[in-house]
């Protein structure tokens, strides 16, 4: 049975720590001025999700103009101000996962892997959002995964595990509503056979949408809960609205303008889960929707002078490296290090949509060039041909076990067989290479980026750890 913490508990722990040993933690960093006339009136804090620095980097040469001579800068270049290290609790090593980042960067404080804003001991910790919630601002949340994954639970809940996530969402009105916007998936988990909490939320006052649609529709000045997908979103490449993140950032801005102000954490899941997968194409993708948002900030920050926006990485995902092996010499190129991300460009579906489709239909050689956008050559189709051949036998010896033996694993689809495959070329074809040598990709120890622009952006120069990122905002906010 799941240990989970009980609504009173966290809100006498959470008044303890508001007042003692976590308002010294996060008042520490003396260097911040927390005078009003120095503090933003609105803090937007985004985590992009898995990105460590070859996927920023990564990024600059899939956006650059191949049509002209320089690389130019890319929206994150702009705003550099640093970078972060991300190390968790000491008993979880040197590798943190995305619930000890998060928490790290919502509280100010390190904690164990797998921990939602809790300590190393179990015990609750104020986050950033739950201040500037207490302090009489707006606060929202507006994230590609489902809105009880990790980072935004990080900042809107306290739980010891990260993958009780129906108690998490429980928790999103059992622990009282903290925030005004909520943006993002999750209907598998707030609309259950136990449980319909999108109804809760209805009798709270919010307002519900599950279209993208309705975002143009809604009621100012008035509470709003969006979900729009199952679990996570769909992939950028696959969505309806393939710059959905920057469309919802615009949406919420709108909600939360107040004369007090609003803490809003954005964050671009999905990049993470381009790394994890090992899959190039959906992680520029993810990273070209982050960008978008980016852009959009800044339009809002000229017109919003009191706004600070604060970009950084919880971790870097899968050991992205932008070059997989040396090629041979070649007189038009005049190198032998090349990374090649044209095809990268033109993709139209995610690799994983592309194996969905090849599984369910006999498609030819020209069909799959036409579908992917780009060509493959008759070896490539060959092998996307036995991959599928794989599959089919994988899934029919699964068919042949007991039921008793099918619990002890996971159900396989022919499509698994046909991703790799579809991957493994992809990243032949632009020269990308993984450290990660399983198929799904590790999390590594690597310090990330830092961005900022706005008021008090200076603030967050330099070398840092990500729970400087926290205390520093909570000073911002007047801790």
């Amino acid at each position: 049975m799941k240990k989970l913490l009980s609504a009173a508990f966290v809100t006498l722990a959470l008044s303890a720590c508001t007042t003692t040993e976590h308002s010294s933690d996060v008042s520490s960093d003396n260097s911040v001025a927390s005078n009003s006339s120095n503090s933003p009136k609105n803090i937007i804090m985004i985590v992009g999700d898995g990105m460590g620095p070859a996927y920023t980097t990564a990024y600059r040469y899939f956006n650059d103009d191949p049509t002209t001579v320089e690389i130019e800068q890319s929206v994150f270049d702009k705003h550099y101000v640093g970078s972060s290290s991300t190390y968790p609790a000491k008993v979880s090593g040197y590798i943190t996962d995305s619930a000890a980042a998060a928490t790290a960067l919502a509280t100010g404080v390190k904690t164990y892997n797998d921990a939602i804003s809790v300590d190393t001991n179990k015990n609750p910790l104020l986050t950033v959002l739950e201040w500037a919630k207490q302090q009489g601002k707006k606060t929202g949340v507006v994230v590609t995964s489902q809105i009880n994954h990790a980072t935004p639970a990080s900042y809107l809940s306290h739980n010891e595990n990260r993958n009780n996530y129906n108690a998490i969402a429980d928790s999103y009105i059992d622990d009282g509503i903290k925030a005004d916007v909520y943006f993002g998936g999750g209907w598998k988990y707030f609309i259950r056979e136990d449980r319909n909490l999108v109804n809760e939320f209805k009798a709270a006052g919010f307002q519900y949408i599950d279209d993208y649609k309705q975002l143009s529709t809604l009621e100012l000045n008035k509470p709003v809960l969006g979900l729009f997908g199952d679990s996570g979103l769909p992939w950028a490449l696959d969505d309806k609205e393939t710059h959905r993140l920057s469309l919802m950032t615009k949406a919420a801005t709108k909600q939360l303008e107040n004369p007090n102000g609003y803490f809003m954490l954005v964050e671009a899941s999905q990049i993470d889960w381009g790394g994890h997968g090992r899959d190039i194409g959906a992680a520029m993708a993810e990273m070209d929707d982050l960008a978008q948002t980016i852009s959009f900030l800044e339009e809002y920050v000229a017109k919003n002078p009191d706004t600070l926006v604060v970009l950084t990485a919880d971790h870097s995902t899968g050991g992205l490296s932008i070059g997989r092996k040396t090629a041979k010499s070649n007189k038009d190129i005049h190198s032998k290090y090349l990374w090649q991300p044209e095809i990268l460009r033109t993709l139209t579906l995610s690799p994983e949509q592309f194996a969905k489709n090849f599984s369910n239909n006999n498609l030819t050689l020209q069909q799959v060039n036409e579908t992917l956008n780009f060509e493959i050559s008759s070896d490539d189709m060959s092998l996307l041909l036995e991959s599928k051949k794989e599959g089919i036998k994988i899934l029919e010896s699964y068919q042949q076990l007991s039921k008793e033996q099918r619990q002890t694993k996971w159900a396989p689809k022919v499509e698994g067989a046909i991703l790799i495959a579809i991957k493994k070329i992809i990243d032949i074809k632009t020269n990308t290479g993984w450290g990660s040598i399983s198929h799904s990709g590790t999390h590594t120890a690597v310090d990330v980026p830092v961005y900022a622009f706005g008021k008090g952006s200076e603030q967050f120069m330099g070398q840092i750890d990500n729970t400087d990122i926290a205390k520093k905002i909570f000073t911002l906010l007047g801790k």
